[in-house]
């Protein structure tokens, strides 16, 4: 489904080095990696970073902004979040939930928000998912991490999340695709 992470980190070497060749001082104006702060998008206006989630079931990642440069892998599941970190053109930089990133034509991305349940858990136990936006409220289901919701609100604390055969809130700190204390309708 992916590249190893030795393959990986040698893609990621490699994105910095076409970064440095080929994109200028435009890109290196839009910040670093992990940004301290939200700033704006260079082509569209919208916040970076920002959530959004693969529109198609082949998604090819490039380790640069253009059909040019090397295929790093390729995603195959459609609805997965991913998080815009930098925009150049019409190419968006993105990283996912394992922190692997790589640049993305943005009409492969989608404004639909989605979420991964704790797929950081490797313990694999199951999160429930509650009737209502608050702890004590009837537990509707068990979700196992890593399982894919899409999200359409989230009040800073419960996000409500729904998927084949369930519905319901869940805490927003289990998860991956919105940020801590968001808000959103």
């Amino acid at each position: 489904m992916r590249m190893s992470r030795s393959r990986q980190f040698l893609a990621f070497v490699a994105l910095f080095a076409a970064l440095g060749l080929f994109c200028g001082p435009s890109l290196a104006q839009e910040g670093g990696d992990l940004p301290t702060s939200t700033r704006t998008g260079s082509k569209t206006g919208l916040k970076v970073p920002r959530f959004v989630s693969l529109k198609s079931d082949a998604v090819n990642v490039r380790v640069g902004p253009s059909r040019q440069h090397a295929i790093a892998w390729r995603y195959v599941r459609a609805g997965m979040p991913v998080e815009i970190t930098q925009e150049f053109d019409n190419w968006r930089r993105i990283r996912d939930f394992e922190g692997a990133e790589g640049w993305v034509f943005h009409s492969l991305l989608s404004g639909v928000r989605t979420a991964l349940v704790s797929p950081w858990d490797t313990d694999k136990k199951p999160v429930p998912l509650y009737r209502d936006a608050r702890a004590d409220a009837q537990v509707v289901t068990r979700l196992e991490p890593g399982v894919l919701g899409r999200v359409d609100s989230c009040d800073g604390s419960w996000c409500h999340l729904e998927g084949d055969n369930f519905d319901g809130w869940i805490d927003q700190n289990l998860l991956w695709g919105v940020y801590p204390d968001e808000t959103f309708q």
